[in-house]
């Protein structure tokens, strides 16, 4: 059985093609520039050249054309014939309170993902734009829509609720919803495996961390704690968003300096976090060698992001009443050797014993804490696109 990704965004749309009897990618790419001059395709295969082609795209059922034609090409193509993808299987920002797990997409999917344009204005018309080229093109085709929001979906109330005028959740359904969460749905899932965690034993924190950046817990791969909230704002310091703030502050701001509301949220969602802090970059990398040479500043950045996850980390110990293993991935979790060393340093409390030797890794999967450590820790890096192809399967299969 193989599927075709999409991860289709306003002016691009990423893809993979996975075999999933073995569960690899056979080819991969990339379509940008969608509806703008200089289109480019980049198509990518295990161990060959990349292919790439410029040629116009005015919309994502170009893009889609290009990807397909690139499969079944007679040169570079992995397929005979496109009869070959069995489904296809696209990552939806948002899908509101209605859909609450992945599902095969019909009319009503549709609309559900359109009336969420609110919710998702940037990420959800892009979703249905590669949603409805898929359908045109390939007829009769499964299509499943994976939400990021699904995996928040499992909160109780008590966790996703507001505590601002009711009608405003009953009217609008303003919520807590959480993102990242094709990330954090598999990487929980794949610690509880990776660990063999047995039952009754299953509470896992994931640490989603890089230039958005989020933490969830989960108990038994249902997540009862996220950070991000009805928007991808809400939660820790990222690179370039604020996370939590006084919302007195956008009116402070608003009022001193004689711009709107719409012009502050641009900024604490483009122009705060850790680049504001530092002055520097958003880039944790540059954070680290500006503090090495003694910038204060980035320093201070450094310092704030590590404290908000360390800080939520001790807040979903004590709403779970316990971990049992926590999880880095993202581009930080996978990939900073000093950041998980610097935030495990703060968890003495729970037993945590890193090793050293085991933490010197990049990207690969690894239980990085001692033998005797009283909670595992793992460095697990994430594939939401295996996720999305896994629940395509699973809900087209037979």
């Amino acid at each position: 059985m193989k599927i075709l990704i999409i991860n289709a965004g306003s002016s691009s749309l990423k893809y993979q093609l996975i075999d999933m009897e073995n569960e690899e990618v056979i080819a991969k790419g990339l379509c940008e520039r969608i509806g703008i001059d200089g289109s480019k395709h980049t198509y990518k295969r295990e161990g060959k050249e990349d292919f790439v082609e410029e040629k116009p795209m005015p919309t994502h059922q170009e893009a889609v054309n290009l990807v397909l034609a690139a499969l079944v090409d007679k040169d570079h193509g992995v397929l005979k014939d496109i009869s070959e993808v069995s489904a296809v299987g696209h990552r939806v920002l948002h899908g509101g309170s209605t859909y609450t797990s992945s599902v095969v997409i019909d009319d009503d999917v549709k609309r559900v993902i359109r009336e969420c344009f609110d919710l998702g204005p940037l990420h959800n018309p892009a979703n249905l734009m590669g949603i409805e080229a898929c359908q045109a093109i390939m007829p009769g085709v499964p299509n499943v829509a994976v939400f990021d929001t699904s995996f928040g979906m499992s909160m109780e109330p008590k966790a996703y609720m507001y505590a601002i005028p009711y009608k405003y959740y009953e009217k609008n359904k303003l919520r807590r919803y959480g993102f990242h969460g094709t990330s954090h749905a598999y990487v929980s899932g794949e610690t509880i495996k990776f660990a063999a965690l047995p039952e009754g034993h299953r509470k896992v924190i994931v640490c989603h961390l890089g230039n958005g950046s989020s933490i969830s817990a989960s108990i038994d791969g249902k997540c009862v704690e996220t950070s991000m909230g009805l928007t991808p704002l809400e939660g820790l310091v990222m690179g370039t968003r604020s996370g939590d703030v006084d919302p007195a502050v956008v009116q402070y701001i608003v009022d001193h300096d004689n711009i709107s509301v719409d012009d502050v949220l641009t900024m604490l969602n483009k122009k705060s976090g850790v680049l504001a802090v530092s002055g520097v970059s958003s880039d944790f990398r540059d954070l680290d060698n500006a503090a090495a040479e003694g910038n204060e500043r980035a320093q201070l950045a450094l310092d704030m992001f590590i404290h908000h996850v360390v800080k939520t980390i001790g807040g979903y110990v004590a709403v779970m009443n316990g971990v049992d293993a926590i999880s880095f991935t993202g581009g930080i979790g996978e990939n900073s050797i000093a950041m998980r060393k610097n935030i495990c340093s703060y968890l003495g409390y729970l037993g945590i014993e890193i090793d050293d030797e085991k933490n010197n890794v990049r990207g690969k999967r690894q239980e990085i804490t001692t033998a005797d450590s009283k909670v595992r820790v793992f460095v697990l890096p994430t594939n939401e696109e295996l996720f999305i192809a896994r629940e395509t399967k699973r809900l087209t299969e037979g």
